[in-house]
């Protein structure tokens, strides 16, 4: 990379949940029982002049408490690209659910930059609704408001520029303050849009997710994060193990662990069903 504000961009999974059926992803799908496997990712984007990560993940005592299979700890995965947790400046924390939100504390250098509206909503009274709570893990969310007392958290309200060529938008819908990342590599702006669409079938066929605060924002955001992108093609679901078979891996040592996502995917004929 000659330009020192183009971005590679990569997805590295940590955990994976295969029992999993497609009620638990689509709301009024017509094949309930069918399997809907779920991987679990967080995000690089890394130019000649910075390194971002894109959420935390979650710890291994989490994900087993929660049913999911734990592979490797988010700090190691993020070994696979010479990138030591202790040293990142700049941590993007799309949303503050267990799953993007855990093991803050393996980044003590970082800043974290979050939308105002997630903090409000995940200490706010939509808390006291167990459905509402549930996908949050209370000492997730202390710890970052302990960050934010400590001078660590930096607070968008919308869209915000975070580095050059690298950008949040609120999108909503699937929390309060749900934001999405936009970043310029070789093939263009490319959107990770972390559970602003968990999969290609959510924004593709207009397929609202069954963990929903508001219906019409998520729908919105579908459309949104399109725009966003250079084309439909540049969106990255959050939670698709179809990333894996569509980007090459890094390196055949990393196959399944690390994909690029800075280079064009393979054919979509097979995206969806």
């Amino acid at each position: 990379m000659s330009d020192p504000d183009i971005y590679e961009v990569f997805a590295l999974r940590y955990a994976e949940r295969t029992e999993r059926t497609r009620r638990e992803s689509f709301i009024f799908a017509d094949d309930h029982d069918a399997p809907q496997p779920m991987d679990y990712f967080i995000w690089v984007a890394r130019s000649t002049s910075r390194t971002l990560v894109i959420d935390t993940g979650f710890d291994r005592d989490e994900g087993t408490r929660r049913g999911r299979t734990p592979l490797r700890a988010p700090a190691e995965a993020l070994t696979c690209l010479d990138v030591d947790a202790q040293e990142v400046s700049d941590v993007v924390v799309t949303h503050m659910h267990y799953d993007h939100a855990g093991t803050l504390g393996d980044f003590p250098a970082a800043r974290f930059h979050l939308q105002a509206a997630e903090m409000a909503y995940a200490t706010g009274p939509c808390m006291c609704y167990d459905e509402l709570r549930y996908p949050f893990t209370a000492g997730h969310v202390c710890e970052m408001v302990r960050n934010v007392y400590s001078g660590r958290v930096a607070f968008a309200d919308g869209d915000a520029e975070i580095a050059p060529n690298l950008s949040v938008h609120k999108i909503g819908g699937h929390t309060g303050g749900l934001q999405c990342v936009r970043v310029l590599t070789r093939r263009g702006w490319v959107v990770l849009a972390s559970d602003a669409a968990h999969y290609y079938e959510n924004f593709q066929k207009q397929k609202l997710f069954p963990i929903v605060l508001d219906a019409q924002a998520m729908m919105r955001g579908f459309a949104r994060i399109q725009e966003l992108a250079e084309t439909p093609d540049h969106v990255v679901p959050g939670h698709d193990p179809l990333v894996r078979a569509l980007y090459p891996a890094e390196s055949e040592r990393l196959t399944g662990i690390v994909h690029r996502l800075d280079v064009a995917p393979k054919a979509m004929s097979a995206r969806v069903r």
